[in-house]
């Protein structure tokens, strides 16, 4: 059943700057997919890939959309050589034409919604990016997290679905739920703080979690997530790991995947986003869809283009449209707004800045 948006409806949205937290079509990108081509993808692939090309951000009105680097962890071996493959194929991309530009900042993506373009951030999904594993000084660990940085990395997730040298995941190879962030972890969160990039805490385990808030990076990211308060799933944050994020000044991006959600359509999206906003309050709550990212998104937000619906439910849920466009990505503006632009600075050992 097709829903049918109002025209009340789709003047909010496209009032809205929308921003969607974590897409990872770079993998894509860089075995051939074309981010510029509208794609119609063969069923059944389009149930777990393809959902995310330039014509249909454009068509759902979205200003920017946050790219995840995400790897095979193991063996580690190999795993920053392919996130930098990924980011060079998502800069070719981007860099073939109009329409689209490499972003790092809230007042970038103002700049390219004034222009009608889509601003492109990056992050990296599981910190076996940094290679650290077994072999790498603490020293070198940090120089390639600063790498990251100079190519506009604005967010590091710590952990994926396996254990690294920076902590445990929720769930996955190695999970451990009494293994808090190693001494690297910790000094690769304190190096963030210095650099200005964003810690992501989606995947961590719990005790990683906390560990990762006493050491007050500054505001605090879960990119893609479910909250258990709707729907008990470990990959699903409680309502003090949701009130951590938003004491930090922090959002939690809520996923677009049935199986985390508990339900199917828009509104199994629309009740974890109305949870959080009942536990933290209106400017803790964002989007991060994880399209792309071998996930079934729901009926009715297959795709950036079905956005609208999604603006629609939240309308018929009695929501102003000033919370809406919070939620649709004023509060991931405010959020970079805070931490401003890449801090690029030598780094002592610590993870403090060199002077």
């Amino acid at each position: 059943m097709t829903t049918v948006v109002s025209q009340e409806a789709q003047a909010v949205h496209e009032a809205a700057c929308i921003i969607d937290l974590h897409a990872d079509t770079p993998k894509l990108i860089s075995r051939g997919y074309d981010l510029r081509r509208r794609h119609r993808t063969p069923w059944p692939v389009r149930r777990w890939l393809g959902h995310v090309d330039l014509p249909r951000l454009q068509e759902g009105g979205v200003a920017a959309q946050f790219f995840g680097m995400w790897t095979f962890p193991k063996p580690e071996r190999g795993c920053n050589a392919e996130v930098h493959r990924q980011l060079d194929a998502l800069t070719r991309a981007i860099s073939a034409g109009e329409g689209i530009a490499l972003c790092s900042t809230a007042e970038e993506i103002r700049r390219c919604r004034a222009r009608g373009m889509v601003a492109a951030l990056c992050g990296i999904e599981g910190g076996q990016a940094l290679e650290a594993g077994g072999y790498a000084s603490e020293a070198a660990t940090l120089e390639q997290l600063k790498k990251f940085a100079e190519r506009k990395v604005r967010y590091l997730g710590l952990l994926h679905f396996s254990r690294n040298a920076l902590g445990a995941p929720a769930m996955g190879w190695g999970m451990d739920p009494a293994q808090g962030l190693t001494p690297l972890g910790c000094a690769v969160v304190d190096a963030c703080r210095e650099l200005g990039m964003l810690v992501d805490l989606a995947h961590i385990n719990r005790r990683g979690f906390f560990d990762a808030v006493s050491r007050r990076p500054g505001p605090l990211l879960v990119s893609h997530t479910g909250v258990a308060g709707v729907h008990r799933h470990w990959r699903n944050i409680d309502d003090e790991q949701i009130r951590a994020v938003a004491d930090s000044g922090g959002v939690v991006g809520v996923i677009f995947a049935p199986r985390y959600l508990g339900r199917g359509g828009v509104e199994g999206v629309v009740d974890h986003l109305m949870h959080i906003i009942r536990v933290a309050g209106e400017d803790a709550v964002a989007l991060g869809s994880d399209w792309d990212g071998f996930v079934q998104p729901p009926q009715g937000l297959a795709d950036p283009s079905e956005l609208p619906h999604l603006t629609e439910a939240l309308l018929r849920r009695r929501l102003s449209a000033q919370t809406i466009h919070k939620l649709l990505g004023g509060n991931v503006l405010r959020m970079l707004d805070e931490v401003g632009p890449l801090r690029l600075r030598p780094l002592s050992c610590d993870g403090t800045a060199a002077t």
